[in-house]
């Protein structure tokens, strides 16, 4: 577990798109990068391919790997998906000392996408993946439903094609729906004694064939 604020919550986190999107369960990446009609770019696998071509009336979304210089817009993301998503969780952390876990904690001991719409390459949304765990998903609550979060759970099953568990907040039905939707499983719910929210979670594991 990290010392973040939020230490547990990794809740990846506020239902992406749970609109959006086939059943993944088939969805181990197959490489190689592609460009939907709205100029989405997406990382291998069919199935995730069609799934973003629903976004196609928003703005084109580009994924890449996170920088240092990208720890204010991941900030803001994280900080506006948590109020927006999960009101009920307490504050525990100011915002200067979340950023400064997002500066040293989060990127660099993480890998992170970020999701960028254009024009403008706005950050939308990023993803953090360390070892087969998926620490944190978040989206801007202006990004949801446009396919953004399967773009970025593709790009973390093609970084872990053999396994991904991750926690989610028991509350936070709508990412569950999510999660269950692309093929994730529940394995353990928790009374929440293991994060700082001391919010009831649970844990979720997706594998390729299920």
């Amino acid at each position: 577990m990290d010392t973040s604020p939020s230490a547990t919550a990794k809740d990846p986190a506020a239902a992406p798109d749970s609109a959006a999107g086939p059943n993944a369960s088939d969805a181990a990446g197959r490489g190689g990068t592609s460009t939907t009609d709205n100029g989405v770019q997406v990382l291998g696998d069919q199935t995730f391919q069609a799934a973003a071509k629903l976004a196609a009336a928003t703005p084109a979304v580009g994924l890449r790997l996170a920088t240092p210089a990208d720890a204010d817009a991941v900030t803001a993301v994280f900080l506006a998906s948590r109020a927006a998503a999960m009101p009920y969780l307490p504050r525990l952390h100011s915002d200067e000392d979340t950023a400064a876990w997002i500066t040293h904690v989060v990127l660099p001991e993480c890998r992170v996408w970020v999701a960028e719409q254009q024009p403008g390459g706005r950050i939308a949304g990023f993803a953090a993946l360390t070892g087969t765990e998926l620490e944190h998903l978040y989206l801007h609550p202006g990004a949801l439903r446009q396919g953004i979060g399967t773009l970025l759970l593709a790009a973390v099953r093609q970084a872990s094609p053999h396994e991904l568990t991750l926690h989610v907040f028991q509350r936070n039905t709508a990412a569950r729906a999510f999660y269950e939707k692309h093929g994730f499983e529940l394995v353990d719910v928790n009374d929440g004694s293991r994060n700082e929210e001391h919010e009831p979670d649970a844990t979720y594991r997706w594998a390729p064939g299920g």
